[in-house]
């Protein structure tokens, strides 16, 4: 049933995504999507409940009770962020917005972004790992939280990865390639920011 739930409330999480952002730009009726778009967290509230009530009837926490944990998590710490972003590019493709800003690829910039990044995804393993840990307390320590205690330690993992690649992009912050000598680097492909690192190798080469 938990597991279940989980699939729901992801279905349900883009449904009224979509739905607010269709009422607010197409329908032109941003108070109605709006309203649609704060029923979101209602989504998390909605598993937390069912998740703590599965575990009071007596049943033995597992990998679903975990995963409930860690959607919730994740989706608190993130879901924000990702609506805006659903928002931005809606209002581009369907309302004449603005186009999204792409993330930035060299410097400082890049390294505030992948701090900015890393902070949304400790943020959303230290709420699984919290909401794990209160499971743990709920059931006892003579009850079956292996699996709980395996979630908490992957959340860990999670954080620890993200750290460690916004420190790295602070200690060796990537740099914008050098413009060749004579070239225009609005027009030179080689140069070109939009380009990968391959594709850039690649026109210099057949130059």
């Amino acid at each position: 049933m938990v597991v279940a739930l989980i699939v729901a409330c992801e279905v349900a999480f883009w449904v009224l995504l979509l739905a607010g952002l269709a009422l607010r730009y197409l329908a032109k009726m941003p108070r109605l999507g709006a309203a649609v778009l704060l029923c979101e967290p209602l989504l998390e509230v909605v598993l937390l409940v069912v998740t703590a009530i599965d575990l009071k009837n007596g049943a033995a926490p597992d990998f679903k009770h975990g995963l409930a944990a860690v959607y919730i998590g994740f989706t608190v710490a993130m879901g924000h962020h990702m609506i805006k972003k659903v928002d931005v590019w809606f209002a581009h493709r369907f309302a004449h917005g603005p186009a999204p800003v792409k993330p930035p690829k060299y410097g400082q910039a890049r390294m505030v972004y992948e701090w900015q990044s890393a902070a949304r995804w400790i943020l959303a393993a230290g709420i699984a790992a919290g909401l794990l840990q209160l499971a743990v307390w709920y059931v006892g320590d003579g009850g079956q939280v292996a699996s709980l205690r395996d979630w908490q330690l992957k959340m860990g993992i999670v954080a620890a990865i993200n750290l460690v690649i916004a420190v790295s992009y602070t200690l060796f912050p990537k740099t914008a390639p050098e413009p060749v000598p004579g070239a225009d680097p609005a027009t030179d492909p080689a140069t070109d920011p939009e380009r990968s690192q391959a594709e850039r190798v690649a026109a210099y080469l057949k130059r």
